[in-house]
């Protein structure tokens, strides 16, 4: 990977707090023009990670590089940030804030205008553009703070749990405007315990536990090293083959078929034909890929 390709790098950063260690020896890179998600538990480190690399707090040791160089003043003006902590002016009128967020930006008024009106539109909020803070919805308030993230057109936009507190509605109408940010050139970092979400959005993930790197690399590199050695089937019947063959490491039930986990040295062909000899009807037998739901609870649901 080449340098001008890289948006952020974070380079073996810690950071503790008392004797808590929030962070541990983390290293990654975030390639440009791509959407990263940023998953793991609750408490795994993310939002003290995020903290970090716009600059709210320092590691305790390790470095981080966003375009190329080191957190300055010049670089954080390239960044759009919503954090996972809400924050709008309660009695202020939507407009009001907005101009104010826009104007910390160093966008001028005129220009503010012409992009707050286009995205209230896109957001369906034009009609509450008047209105305050607390005569809105959650949701709808939730948006309004995206539009303050992304008003002054950051290169790298980076959503601490964006869909947090956001109905089934809101959830999917986010998405759909996240989806547009991988026809851009715009580089998206997005933490999130959701995996279902990720696995719709994501060119690249970094999966984390307790402060440290558990999995990453893009979506599809991930998904097929963990996906070699496990096998969907619909069989009639043929429950004592599956118990007596030895290379099956777990089954589980999925509607109509079974999933089937094999160990590393198991033979699926082998598998088959024992089937095939018992009599058993088998009417499918292939390798599946697992989801990111699936990989996370392999990885991080029997830590401890």
């Amino acid at each position: 990977m080449n340098e001008e390709e890289v948006t952020l790098r974070v380079d073996g950063i810690t950071k503790s707090f008392g004797d808590f260690r929030a962070v541990d020896d983390l290293s990654f890179s975030v390639r440009a023009g791509r959407i990263f998600g940023f998953l793991g538990p609750n408490g795994a480190g993310k939002t003290t990670t995020i903290r970090m690399i716009v600059g709210i707090t320092v590691p305790d040791s390790g470095s981080i590089e966003l375009f190329g160089r080191r957190i300055n003043g010049l670089t954080q003006d390239h960044i759009g940030y919503l954090p996972e902590e809400r924050g709008l002016y309660k009695k202020t009128k939507i407009v009001d804030q907005l101009r104010y967020f826009a104007a910390l930006k160093n966008l001028p008024q005129k220009e503010a205008d012409r992009r707050i009106d286009r995205w209230l539109d896109r957001m369906q909020l034009s009609e509450w553009k008047n209105k305050k803070t607390t005569d809105l919805s959650k949701g709808m308030q939730q948006k309004v703070q995206f539009i303050a993230t992304v008003l002054h057109d950051p290169d790298l936009l980076i959503l601490d749990e964006p869909f947090s507190g956001l109905d089934p509605v809101n959830v999917e109408f986010m998405i759909n405007v996240l989806s547009e940010f991988r026809q851009s050139s715009k580089t998206v970092i997005f933490s999130t315990h959701l995996m279902e979400t990720a696995e719709r959005l994501c060119h690249d993930i970094l999966l984390v536990n307790k402060g440290r790197k558990v999995v990453a690399g893009s979506l599809r590199e991930v998904k097929e090293s963990f996906g070699r050695d496990r096998l969907a089937i619909r069989i009639d019947g043929g429950s004592q083959v599956l118990d007596d063959f030895p290379g099956i490491e777990s089954v589980f039930e999925k509607a109509d078929e079974k999933i089937l986990n094999l160990r590393p040295d198991a033979d699926p062909q082998e598998l088959l034909q024992r089937l095939v000899t018992a009599g058993v009807r088998v009417t499918k037998f292939e390798y599946v890929e697992p989801t990111l739901n699936d990989i996370f609870i392999e990885q991080i649901g029997g830590a401890k």
